[in-house]
């Protein structure tokens, strides 16, 4: 295979595709950011970037499929990397058909516009093109808490809406690849963290709500189980997977670092004890609230990442504690990014999500 130079990455704007910007034109491919820009996408987490000549930014939606057609005939990628998504569970829950027309109806468009291009390469730039769709562990279901663990085989079981968005976009990027001979590698995510993660999710909610020392909510018994990744890891993943990959298969990518949600809310209040105590001197667990748990909420996740270690030789760097101390002291240090966000376009109402 020829050494991909250039990739698109859909959704770069978001809290993982950026992350996979800042590596990819870091490492010195040509990038071509797409994204949309909604609520969960913010350019200034790709500030570092921004003047770069090998990085050039568009706005656009997947889901519009003559634009698809178009800019990769623009572009030219040697690559695409998906990763353009709704991701918040409870977000699925309140308006499903949103996550249906992005997920779904979005991945369909862009796989087509794909497959165009493919068509259109000559022998080699074919040989080299790959389609890698960034997809969820959340796609497998759910596992008991003191048993089992999601390996490729795992057979998909998805509880909410957003996992059945992403569970269909999978199978779909699969059929493409059996009937087209598009081809495609796929990737299968557990919980990511770190800085420039969007405020609504649970780490980060966490973080700032204890900053300001308000409450903080945790569903249910707080006993749900997540295998947390730090996102720099990930992008290392996803880089790995894209070029090294082989067509057709899917890869799970892991921390191996399962903590239960009331786990991750004790160390981030104890981190931030230990940095910025309280003006009352009150241990920062005080505030901890549990809420009514949220439908359908899968009890664990945890990935087996033993195919990409043994075939991409790619190992998670970060240990979850040094990852969290990490992403806790970005957050106390950059204010100027997720400030405005909390300002405007965050109410505060909603609960930490999954992704």
């Amino acid at each position: 295979m020829t050494a991909i130079k250039s990739v698109l990455v859909t959704g770069g704007a978001g809290f993982i595709g950026s992350a996979v910007c800042r590596l990819l034109v870091g490492a010195g491919y040509q990038v071509t950011n797409l994204d949309k820009l909604t609520y969960a996408a913010d350019l200034k987490s790709l500030r570092e970037i921004e003047d770069a000549e090998n990085y050039r930014f568009v706005e656009a939606d997947i889901c519009n499929g003559a634009r698809m057609v178009e800019l990769l005939a623009d572009v030219r990628p040697d690559a695409i990397m998906h990763l353009a998504a709704e991701t918040h569970v409870d977000r699925s829950i309140d308006g499903p058909g949103v996550f249906v027309e992005t997920n779904v109806f979005g991945t369909v468009a862009l796989l087509n516009a794909a497959l165009e291009n493919y068509r259109g390469l000559d022998g080699e730039r074919q040989q080299r093109f790959r389609f890698h769709h960034v997809s969820t562990d959340e796609v497998f279901g759910d596992l008991p808490l003191d048993s089992g663990i999601f390996t490729e085989e795992t057979a998909y079981a998805p509880s909410s809406p957003y996992s059945a968005s992403k569970a269909a976009a999978d199978h779909f990027v699969r059929a493409w690849h059996e009937t087209y001979g598009l081809p495609v590698v796929i990737s299968n995510c557990s919980n990511n963290y770190g800085p420039f993660h969007f405020p609504e999710k649970l780490i980060p909610l966490i973080i700032l709500n204890a900053l300001e020392g308000q409450p903080l909510p945790v569903y249910g018994d707080g006993q749900n189980v997540r295998d947390w990744l730090f996102v720099d890891d990930h992008a290392r993943a996803l880089e790995a997977i894209l070029t090294r990959g082989r067509v057709g298969e899917s890869y799970n990518v892991g921390g191996r670092a399962e903590r239960s949600n009331l786990e991750v809310v004790h160390a981030v209040c104890d981190l931030l004890d230990a940095r910025k105590p309280l003006s009352d001197g009150r241990p920062r667990r005080d505030l901890i609230e549990f809420v009514k748990d949220r439908p359908g909420h899968d009890r664990r996740y945890a990935i087996d990442p033993s195919k990409i270690e043994q075939e991409l030789g790619w190992r998670s760097e970060e240990t979850f504690e040094a990852g969290l101390a990490k992403t806790v002291d970005w957050f106390i240090a950059n204010e100027w990014w997720w400030g405005p966000i909390r300002a405007q376009r965050y109410s505060g109402a909603r609960l930490g999500g999954a992704k």
